[in-house]
């Protein structure tokens, strides 16, 4: 979710471009070659969800400039990259993601990236669940 000034301008999700078969569907090229979690990006079917936020703000003519982006995981090196480019100020994440490059590049571009992370006990309230020592288990 891309933000400026309290307002959602962009979302986006992972996976296919609009009409395009899931991997689920069409099969993972990826699993098939044995393919490492953050590498040969270029033969997922699948786009990262900073992408799609980019895109779908580009599609719309809106200025993502100075905005903040709040993700799941850290940017992998092609999401940072263009979100170096589109100007991003801030990417707020609440995984981690081993890619050196990634890490390299957004500290070249000065870009702030701060990790945030909730108590279980809060996840458990957005989500509807009682906390345990609510609900008398353990």
């Amino acid at each position: 979710m891309i933000v400026k000034d309290r307002n959602v301008l962009a979302t986006g999700y992972n996976g296919p471009p609009s009409g395009s078969a899931h991997c689920d569907v069409a099969g993972c090229v990826r699993n098939i070659m044995d393919i490492k979690s953050g590498e040969r990006h270029e033969l997922c079917r699948g786009l990262h969800a900073e992408q799609n936020a980019i895109i779908q703000a580009a599609v719309h003519g809106v200025s993502i400039k100075d905005a903040v982006i709040y993700v799941t995981t850290h940017p992998c090196v092609v999401c940072a990259k263009m979100l170096i480019n589109a100007h991003i100020r801030e990417i707020v994440y609440a995984e981690g993601y081993p890619d050196d490059l990634s890490e390299l590049m957004l500290i070249e571009s000065d870009m702030s990236t701060r990790q945030f992370s909730l108590p279980k006990s809060e996840v458990r309230a957005m989500l509807g669940e009682i906390p345990p020592e609510l609900s008398g288990e353990d």
